[in-house]
């Protein structure tokens, strides 16, 4: 924390350094802004978590976190092992007997403006790897980020009400969504991303407990999905509001994918069947388009939108997904102004 001190404190460019084959145990430490400098770390060597649940008294939700750090840069080709087999085999989860507790999240920008974020490998998290919040002008490349394909909860990249991120040329196998971009999250471009295992690329989950959600202007061109749980995903709770709109997921080849291409307005992630309300958040103006290879389960597209709010202006444009067993089939509800552009298999009735 001293040398975080001064280089924040300086001001001339500073880049701080991990040195290569070094490793470094840390408790939960959080690196404050705002700073004098424009600052770069480079991480060659390991940032390794502490796997003493102890240390995470004070704040159980984060490991690293990078609060209001401006212009910053985070690079190097090192590692970030966030060290969370405690957390996972102490999740409710993995052991129905225990309480549901929030694990920390690996790695956090919280408020950074103009950030850069490369050649990093993050591993391990104890629930999300990588969480940008509340941030502004985002490019995060050249990362690989992954874990067991059964670690709770481990999304890959998190984007939450962040707006103009950019997320390229990056390899992601998790426990859990691949990329997650939740609410207040406006202006995401994924590109160039390989996912899997995991459970896709997710839009949501929005509306749980009968709350506003809002994303807009999402683009994943070119990725490339193996054995995941989900492909490209919308996901929302009953009972929610606000909106999801103008999303495009094009360019994208499935190989052994369960449901390839999916919205979910009745989305429950819960032991209990969640109760059928009236209100929804509103999706609208979505385009698959280009999406190619072979589904694991029976229904390649499931479109389930909700009764009251009806998904308006979906698009399926050149979609070609097969299956090795049966013939694939399309699950189409409740989708207000559906297009159906050039050759679509399966096709919605």
């Amino acid at each position: 924390m001293q040398a975080w001190k001064e280089a924040c404190s300086n001001t001339g460019a500073v880049i701080v350094v991990v040195p290569v084959d070094k490793t470094y145990r840390l408790k939960p430490i959080r690196f404050s802004g705002p700073c004098k400098a424009n600052l770069t770390v480079q991480i060659y060597g390991t940032l390794e978590a502490s796997d003493d649940q102890s240390d995470y008294k004070k704040d159980g939700r984060h490991w690293i976190v990078f609060d209001n750090v401006q212009n910053l840069v985070v690079e190097g080709g090192g590692t970030v092992n966030g060290n969370g087999k405690i957390w996972w085999e102490n999740s409710c989860k993995i052991n129905k007997s225990l309480p549901c507790k929030d694990a920390p999240t690996a790695l956090t920008f919280y408020k950074g403006n103009n950030l850069v974020v490369s050649n990093l490998k993050i591993q391990d998290a104890q629930q999300i790897h990588v969480s940008f919040q509340k941030c502004k002008n985002v490019l995060a490349f050249n990362l690989m980020v992954t874990a067991p394909g059964d670690s709770p909860n481990t999304d890959g990249i998190h984007v939450t009400n962040t707006q103009n991120i950019r997320i390229t040329s990056s390899t992601i196998g998790t426990g859990d969504d691949c990329i997650s971009i939740v609410s207040g999250s406006q202006n995401v471009q994924a590109q160039d991303i390989t996912c899997g295992p995991g459970h896709g690329i997710s839009i949501g989950s929005l509306g749980k407990g009968n709350s506003n959600a809002y994303v807009s202007e999402v683009t994943v061109d070119g990725a490339k999905l193996s054995g995941t749980a989900n492909g490209v995903r919308i996901k929302t709770w009953q009972g929610g509001s606000g909106y999801a709109s103008n999303i495009i997921f094009q360019n994208i080849d499935m190989v052994n994918v369960k449901n390839p291409i999916i919205i979910d307005q009745n989305y429950c992630d819960q032991d209990d069947p969640c109760k059928e309300q009236g209100s929804a958040v509103h999706i609208k103006n979505v385009v698959f388009k280009n999406i190619r290879g072979t589904s694991a389960s029976d229904e390649a597209v499931k479109l389930d939108c909700s009764k009251s709010y009806p998904c308006e202006a979906i698009v399926l444009e050149n979609i070609n997904l097969q299956s090795e067993e049966d013939e694939p089939k399309a699950l189409c509800n409740n989708v207000d102004d559906l297009a159906q552009r050039g050759s679509v298999f399966p096709r919605c009735p």
